[in-house]
């Protein structure tokens, strides 16, 4: 297996490329721009994209993911109930795509956007057990993701109470990978450290650790950090429903 993730400054950000290099086959999660670092690590490798997959439709910034996977003659891939203007290979809960000995298990976890989803992953040459979780800006590192960008905040904490109780259940030894770090706008409490367990998370991330809705979304509710400047044009533009170029 290979994984390298890669740290992003503006905007703060994590994004992936991840595969089997015995087979030769990967793909690429949450990318920003510019493309050449992904098709570099890709080359590299001796290894082709064949996904690159947004875990939702981001608030922040311009997503590359519609031109890596031009560039690199890849699927696009978003959870199917993404409201987009353009076609996507739209993904279920449950799905499965195949990079050779890894393998990615879609989660539909709404709550931070309602078309949000996670990468559970395994490495077949490892274990037959999930690895790791690609867990975008549903759980991150001392905190969970924002859930007012893409519809009001009570409704999506609600939401997001319900999806984080199904990865609370995973075990412990279940990594935390994330699709942001700290200072980004779409979390408040975030950690500079990029990488995490569920069992780290569980005790020491106050949201995570809560078993009451009530509590949640009170918490949630609180301190709400101000909108990102373009949030709503930033998801516009990502969907596909204006015009998108990068900088």
């Amino acid at each position: 297996m290979i994984l390298r993730q890669f740290l992003h400054s503006d905007p703060i950000a994590a994004s992936y490329f991840l595969g089997c290099v015995g087979y030769g086959i990967g793909a690429v999660v949450d990318p920003v721009f510019p493309l050449e670092p992904y098709l570099t690590a890709a080359t590299t490798a001796g290894v082709d994209i064949r996904y690159v997959i947004d875990t939702h439709l981001h608030a922040d910034h311009v997503s590359a993911g519609r031109a890596l996977a031009a560039a690199a003659k890849a699927e696009y891939v978003l959870h199917q109930s993404a409201n987009t203007g353009f076609a996507f290979r739209g993904v279920i809960e449950g799905e499965t795509l195949e990079l050779g000995n890894v393998v990615l298990e879609v989660l539909h976890t709404p709550g931070h956007t309602p078309e949000h989803l996670c990468l559970l992953v395994t490495d077949r040459t490892r274990a037959p057990q999930p690895w790791f979780l690609l867990a975008g800006h549903t759980l991150m590192v001392g905190d969970v993701g924002r859930t007012e960008l893409a519809t009001d905040a009570a409704t999506g904490a609600r939401t997001l109470f319900k999806t984080l109780q199904r990865l609370r259940a995973f075990p412990d030894y279940i990594e935390i990978l994330p699709g942001a770090f700290a200072g980004s706008v779409c979390g408040r409490g975030l950690s500079g450290k990029p990488s995490s367990t569920i069992g780290f998370e569980r005790l020491y991330n106050p949201a995570f650790a809560m078993n009451d809705e009530a509590g949640f979304v009170e918490f949630m509710l609180a301190n709400i950090p101000p909108v990102p400047e373009g949030a709503a044009a930033y998801r516009a533009s990502n969907a596909g429903l204006v015009s998108q170029a990068a900088e």
